[in-house]
């Protein structure tokens, strides 16, 4: 079985940069230059023919005909030509050894394939390997060419994940599929939700546990002495990737099915708690740690007491671009009052790039954007999350004062007591990161009383489950290590020292 060490290389699993000798970088030039375009070339061709035939399984046929499964000729002519193709595709990259390991289960004995490390665009290989099981994708994959005939061949499950309604009718679909007694065929589901080094499982979603249905477990591993296909948030991309796995002479990958998992009545009613199980059982076969790591809006986060906090603050990083764009820590810091005064004044708190870029005085659209960017992908962000955020870690105020300053932006009737959604609000700013899933640390909040500014600070540092954020997200750069040493002497260690621990493995962890 193959087995990694569980120190951590990378930050968090989101990052990861192949690296190379010089032997090899100058071996990967000579055979890239040969194997790159002559494999390019023959598995788009495999994949051009694919996409022809992929449309012929519904022509035809009418919208409500096409909401059914394929049957008879329809079904299993097109499945078996495309199904050779696909294995065309990956043969023709390098895939040459693909080993099968354990047995595919029926739809019969579980309607759903968990497959786990999810690497990136490469691991659809395991596809060709389980009869080209239905999978779910973004709607937006349909216009893509080839892409979009082959997942309406496939049937695909699809889903605007920006609509609210089109998330509720894929859950909706997902489900009954699940539990049609196999009258629609298996689904093969990538758990994770996105792409990872590998190096550790992060958060299942529960989409292929909400069924309440056994899952067969599916476990990716590339035997390699280089790692060439990993595509992840940060590091190599989707080009090098495919140029340094076409540029070896092959790639060996085993394919592993464990045994179904049928899950308990406690596991039916609690899908996350279902997924968690199963997520741990993974992590233990592939011997990486199971974390409660997850990407969320765009952003590597981990889950702690139903708070999203980011892996890389953005906050600390805008105060590194803040000072290289010379900014000293005296103009940082009144650049961040007259934000606060900006944002008790105006009614609307949205900003623009060009707005963000006047707030802070920056010469420089640049570095505006790129600040812009670590606390939002979408046309405008909330001038609090930058404010507020950035704030905490520069030593502009104390932790009370910077409760106080945040209850007055996010007070909007001004009693001193906040509702779930104010209170969601706030949190998201003083950590840089909007927040879904207050609800458990509100209830903890109401539990000690009312829900004002002084119950606050006292649950933020008196409750160990959110020390963390104080120690690490509310301080100057340094003061966390100080504050970090403070509470483990006094008998509380709060997991601050750079270990991760989960489930039931502990890997060490770099320092952001």
């Amino acid at each position: 079985m193959e087995r990694r060490n569980t120190t951590q290389e990378y930050p968090h699993p989101f990052i990861y940069q192949l690296k190379l000798t010089t032997a090899q970088r100058i071996r990967g030039v000579v055979l890239g230059v040969v194997l790159f375009p002559i494999r390019l070339t023959l598995a788009a061709l495999c994949f051009l023919i694919m996409g022809l035939i992929a449309r012929l399984r519904l022509a035809g046929l009418s919208s409500e005909e096409r909401l059914k499964p394929a049957r008879g000729l329809r079904r299993w002519l097109p499945q078996l030509c495309v199904r050779l193709l696909s294995r065309g595709v990956f043969l023709a990259l390098g895939f040459l050894r693909i080993k099968i390991k354990g047995r595919q289960a029926g739809v019969a004995e579980a309607p759903v394939l968990a497959v786990a490390p999810h690497s990136g665009f490469l691991d659809m290989l395991v596809l060709p390997c389980t009869d080209l099981a239905t999978v779910v994708s973004r709607s937006e994959n349909t216009s893509l060419p080839v892409i979009g005939a082959l997942l309406e061949f496939n049937q695909a499950v699809l889903v605007n994940r920006k609509d609210p309604e089109s998330r509720k009718k894929c859950v909706s679909q997902i489900t009954e599929r699940l539990t049609s007694d196999g009258y629609w065929p298996q689904m093969l589901m990538f758990p994770e939700g996105t792409t990872t080094n590998g190096r550790a499982l992060i958060k299942f979603k529960p989409g292929a546990f909400l069924a309440g249905v056994p899952v067969q477990p599916v476990l990716l591993h590339y035997p390699n002495k280089l790692d060439t296909v990993r595509w992840t948030w940060k590091g190599t991309s989707w080009l090098q990737c495919l140029w340094h796995t076409t540029s070896q002479f092959y790639i060996n990958t085993t394919i592993e099915f464990l045994p179904v998992y049928t899950p308990s009545q406690e596991e039916k009613e609690d899908p996350n708690l279902y997924a968690d199980n199963v997520q741990k059982l993974m992590a233990k076969g592939l011997g990486i740690p199971a974390t409660n790591y997850v990407m969320e809006g765009r952003f590597p986060v981990k889950h702690v007491g139903g708070l999203s906090l980011p892996l890389e603050s953005p906050a600390k990083e805008t105060l590194k671009m803040l000072h290289h764009a010379s900014l000293s820590t005296s103009e940082v810091h009144t650049v961040l009052s007259s934000m606060i005064d900006s944002c008790q004044i105006d009614q609307d708190k949205m900003i623009s790039v060009d707005q963000l870029q006047q707030q802070l005085e920056l010469s420089d659209k640049e570095t505006a954007a790129n600040i812009y960017s670590l606390f939002s992908k979408d046309d405008t962000v909330d001038l609090r999350l930058i404010c507020l955020s950035v704030s905490a870690v520069s030593g502009l105020c104390s932790v009370e004062e910077l409760l106080a300053t945040a209850f007055r932006l996010y007070d909007s009737d001004g009693d001193g007591i906040l509702t779930a959604v104010e209170l969601a609000g706030l949190m998201g700013a003083l950590v840089g990161r909007p927040q879904f899933n207050t609800a458990q640390i509100y209830s903890e909040l109401t539990s000690r009383g009312q829900s004002n500014k002084e119950m606050l600070l006292s649950l933020l540092t008196e409750e160990p489950t959110y020390q963390e954020l104080v120690t690490e997200y509310l301080q100057p750069e340094g003061a966390e290590h100080e504050a970090s040493s403070h509470t483990t002497a006094n008998g509380k260690d709060s997991n601050h020292n750079g270990t991760m621990q989960n489930g039931n493995m502990v890997a060490n962890k770099k320092e952001d």
